[in-house]
């Protein structure tokens, strides 16, 4: 089912080669809900096999990108009491179908954070590719805090960014995490003042718009894949992936510009 634009407060805007995206609920925090689960998975799902696109901007209305899920709505009264397995079935349909889509999309995904990135809303993050956070931007995932247990991947995406030692910190204690303590840890691409950081975020999106998309899209790959493969198994992933870079025009181009000595001009084809 396709969501509703208009009920999910998620905006998209395709201006290929960018896909632009923005939460926009300031009213409650930017906290995402259902239907604006359906509407970000949609979003990063039909990216992949749009050839247009070569990067998606992820970004949000106010001061806060994400509070996490709307637990006001998720909570409102029911008469029935939710089935055995509800959660299993929720999460799955919604918050890990949109990270698992971010997880899949070849094209590179450039998250800009300030204020609160709490919850789904901090993991919505740093599922990105590259995240710039503003000073005043905090990471936080209070889901024990709350007596839930993390969800939307943190328990797969914090250990592989920061380390056992600093996701035990953030997933066990609920610590909030400054951007500048983000970018120390390797978590985040970049902190910037916050009247910068919308520059930023435009500079890092104009520079992967450019770029040469299909060896972009495969380095990306690789990295996942490489993060759960042996030595071997990741050598074979390389070897296949150069395969089809090496047929690519942008290949042939960034070729031609290295032997001339100037910037080369990628098509994304």
């Amino acid at each position: 089912m396709v969501s509703d634009p208009a009920s999910s407060g998620i905006s998209i805007e395709s201006a290929p080669p960018v896909l632009r995206i923005q939460i926009q609920r300031p009213e409650r925090r930017n906290a995402i809900h259902g239907a604006s689960f359906d509407r970000l998975a949609e979003a990063f799902e039909a990216a992949m096999s749009n050839d247009a696109l070569r990067v998606i901007q992820l970004t949000a209305e106010g001061e806060h990108f994400c509070a996490g899920a709307d637990l006001e709505i998720s909570n409102a009264p029911s008469s029935t009491r939710p089935r055995t397995g509800h959660m299993v079935r929720g999460l799955g349909r919604g918050a890990h179908r949109m990270i698992r889509a971010m997880h899949e999309c070849p094209v590179p995904i450039v998250a800009g954070v300030r204020g609160f990135a709490a919850g789904v809303g901090c993991n919505l993050a740093l599922a990105a590719d590259f995240v710039i956070a503003s000073e005043n931007a905090q990471f936080v995932e209070p889901f024990v805090e709350r007596g839930l247990t993390p969800d939307s991947g943190s328990s797969w995406i914090l250990p592989r960014l920061v380390g056992l030692a600093r996701a035990r910190r953030m997933l066990l204690l609920g610590e909030p995490i400054s951007g500048e303590e983000a970018e120390a840890w390797g978590m985040i691409h970049q902190v910037v003042p916050d009247a910068q950081m919308d520059h930023a975020v435009v500079q890092l999106v104009a520079r992967l718009a450019s770029a040469a998309s299909l060896s972009v899209g495969l380095a990306k790959s690789l990295i996942h894949r490489g993060l759960s493969s042996s030595l071997a198994e990741a050598l074979e992933n390389e070897a296949y992936s150069e395969e089809l870079a090496i047929r690519s025009k942008d290949f042939k181009e960034g070729l031609k510009a290295f032997r001339e000595r100037r910037k080369p001009k990628f098509e994304g084809l």
